[in-house]
């Protein structure tokens, strides 16, 4: 998916803002080596490399990991798949946030995860958890085969497991979990009139593959306005989040 790194930084703050608490839990300590597995823009690794933690920072994306390198020039971005990634190290911690539902191939993931962690290197990561937006995604979907362009598919491309899902793969491939929590975290959109627009257009851009600039709109626009009643609040956009946040370790040897 092609991301547009300015506008997720102006428009999706939201995202490494809720991310803070995330940090939080992991605690860095100075002189950890951490990870940060699907990085973005970058300004959570910088939180926890002002730890004094030696940070990396992965992501997949070009233009997110360009943006990243543009606006924390001191610390490591490297640009690379996190079903795939072969670093030489390993870190005492890998975390993780708001982009493990983009990544569906879990099991292979979760594989360079345990093998890059130190042993009793922990895991700590949030991401959409078993219903995340599916209000947003019914609508898009629904909006899709009314105007002709039926997705019979689904939106396959993201991962929303469940608590129980997600636990039992990780045990599979080794981790001790600790905590694997799931809760509603209902979300103010950046701009009250445009913001559930904007969201499709940066998040869901599958959804609309192949489709003409005027296609795209027509569905964009039904879409909106089908999920009015539901996620319009107080003058907002309300977009219907669940998280699954989860702490991990690879057992000590």
């Amino acid at each position: 998916m092609h991301w547009n790194a300015a506008t997720y930084t102006q428009q999706h703050n939201f995202v490494f803002g809720y991310g803070e608490s995330v940090v939080a839990l992991l605690a860095p300590q100075p002189g950890e080596t951490i990870l940060d597995l699907g990085c973005g823009s970058g300004e959570l690794t910088q939180q926890i490399g002002q730890a004094g933690a030696a940070v990396v920072g992965l992501d997949a994306s070009p233009e997110m990991v360009a943006l990243a390198r543009q606006q924390f020039p001191a610390l490591d971005f490297r640009l690379a798949d996190a079903t795939t990634f072969d670093f030489a190290e390993q870190f005492d911690a890998v975390f993780s946030n708001a982009a493990l539902h983009w990544m569906p191939a879990a099991t292979a993931v979760a594989q360079r995860v345990y093998q890059h962690l130190r042993p009793g290197g922990r895991l700590v990561a949030e991401l959409g958890g078993r219903g995340n937006v599916a209000q947003i995604v019914a609508a898009t979907l629904h909006q899709l085969r009314q105007h002709g362009h039926p997705r019979p598919q689904g939106a396959d491309w993201w991962y929303f497991p469940s608590v129980g899902e997600y636990a039992s793969l990780l045990e599979h491939q080794g981790f001790r979990v600790r905590l694997a929590l799931h809760f509603d975290r209902p979300t103010p959109l950046a701009d009250p009139e445009t913001g559930l627009a904007d969201w499709l257009n940066q998040f869901g851009g599958y959804f609309f593959a192949g489709l003409s600039d005027a296609e795209r709109a027509a569905v964009l626009a039904a879409t909106v306005e089908q999920l009015r009643p539901a996620l319009w609040h107080e003058g907002r956009w309300v977009a219907d989040y669940k998280r699954l946040r989860i702490v991990a370790e690879r057992p000590a040897e």
